[in-house]
């Protein structure tokens, strides 16, 4: 009777543990893997839409949200001059320059404003000077914020007082007037043990920085800036291969294995990123990397499994942006399930590709809708599922298959807000990247930030 017991009450723990809730603490979630592991979700999307549980206000900004301990957190920016049109900027006229960034903590039930912190920043001479770009990083009592113009702060999660904070032009001499492409800083820092590892972008060898999470102080610097000075828009990912733990760095010049805890260079491997067009983050499934990006496609490496170092498996030859092989993707960070890859080309092309080859197995409109340069989307994989919302503002669930392009279920996410800086049916997109907590969805624009149920039954 006793074992019986025993039995059941582990089957039952392990249920509650399968469908316990889950938080989004950074930027594509736990690991920046973009994998949503919740039960108790939606089938299809409701005729009517998701309920929206709550919306609360915030200003300009790309960057997603974060949530962790029953907090959102979001950052944003307020214009100087609100409203009013400014510098020229690509593709016309852009907001004034100066103004404040600021990080919100959000009631997760409520949407009510706990706290907001907010620091001046300058965007002279960042391109889509729209707002933040990186993801709030959150870890137990700290939440790490990361401003466009290279402002880090380390914030306290229960009041939002400023613990520590560095700037990345005055602590470690980024010039950012010298980069080519200037896209503000957008690497959301990555804790690892006592450390945040940050791309910083700077000479002396401080491309990439480690620092104490705790105070601020810098443990270890790594790389030069190679050909290409400028930073990219890369996220740090963190893997294991070779027996070890490895810090994938993506600068525009090269991929880069680096020793997490000491910043000494495992391995690298020369991967040409035009325009520092460094955007989707690098994918690791198995023993397989995946980079992709606009102008020259995409790369797959293999991992060795008893060493550290990396084989190029295949790399996109086509250098058209329009007549393209393999996978040329622009904002969407793609997936590797099984066999096969799938993501977003370079004017919207849903693609599915053998992995081991790159062969393209098929394409599609249907996913984004529009034909355009930049169209794009954001994946996240949920069991045998994709959740996608897509630059247009819909949520798209896509069931992947090497076979063709399945759409199962389709509704309207959140308004797009900000200027695509090219030719488009609508005169604004959506590139913010979701998070998935709880059993909801957090999607932000330039207006609102939003809290919809995905839950079965709607709360």
């Amino acid at each position: 009777m006793l074992q019986t017991r025993l039995v059941v009450t582990a089957v039952l723990l392990a249920l509650a543990a399968g469908a316990a809730a889950e938080d989004w603490p950074e930027i594509r979630g736990f690991g920046r893997r973009g994998v949503w592991n919740e039960t108790g979700i939606v089938e299809t999307f409701p005729p009517a839409g998701l309920p929206v549980l709550w919306r609360a206000p915030v200003k300009q900004g790309y960057a997603g949200p974060a949530v962790a301990d029953g907090r959102v957190f979001v950052t944003d920016f307020l214009s100087d001059a609100d409203g009013v049109e400014g510098e020229e900027g690509l593709g016309g006229s852009r907001p004034r320059l100066t103004g404040t960034e600021r990080a919100h903590a959000i009631d997760e039930r409520t949407g009510r404003i706990i706290w907001t912190q907010s620091w001046r920043a300058n965007y002279g001479g960042i391109i889509w000077a729209n707002g933040p770009r990186a993801t709030p990083t959150v870890e137990g009592e700290r939440v790490f914020v990361l401003g466009a113009a290279g402002q880090l702060l380390a914030l306290s999660v229960k009041s939002g007082a400023v613990l520590w904070q560095r700037d990345y032009a005055k602590d470690f001499g980024v010039d950012r007037r010298i980069w080519a492409w200037d896209y503000g800083f957008a690497g959301s820092p990555i804790v690892d043990g006592p450390r945040l590892i940050c791309f910083v972008g700077g000479p002396a060898g401080a491309m990439v920085v480690a620092l104490d999470k705790a105070t601020g102080k810098e443990v270890w610097r790594a790389l030069k800036p190679g050909l290409h000075i400028d930073l990219g828009v890369s996220q740090p990912v963190i893997v294991t291969a070779g027996g070890v733990r490895q810090l994938v760095v993506w600068l525009p010049d090269g991929v880069f294995s680096l020793n997490p805890a000491t910043g000494k260079t495992y391995w690298q491997h020369p991967y040409l990123s035009e325009n520092s067009m460094t955007a989707p983050t690098p994918v690791f499934a198995g023993d397989l990397l995946l980079f992709t990006n606009f102008y020259t496609g995409a790369l797959m490496l293999r991992l060795d499994p008893r060493k550290t170092g990396a084989t190029r498996v295949w790399k996109s030859t086509g250098k058209s942006e329009i007549d393209t092989d393999g996978l040329h993707g622009v904002v969407t960070t793609p997936v590797i399930i099984g066999d096969y890859v799938y993501g977003v080309c370079s004017y919207g092309q849903f693609r599915c590709l053998r992995a081991q080859t790159g062969e393209r197995m098929w394409e599609s409109q249907a996913l984004v809708g529009e034909k355009a340069r930049w169209a794009s989307a954001q994946i996240v994989r949920h069991g045998d599922r994709l959740f996608v919302n897509n630059d247009r503002g819909d949520l798209v669930i896509v069931q992947p298959d090497p076979s063709g392009y399945k759409e199962i279920s389709r509704t309207a996410l959140i308004k797009p807000t900000s200027p695509p800086y090219n030719r488009r049916q609508l005169e604004k997109v959506n590139w913010s990247h979701p998070a998935y907590a709880n059993r909801h969805i957090y999607a932000r624009n330039d207006e609102e930030i939003l809290c919809l149920s995905l839950a079965k039954d709607g709360r």
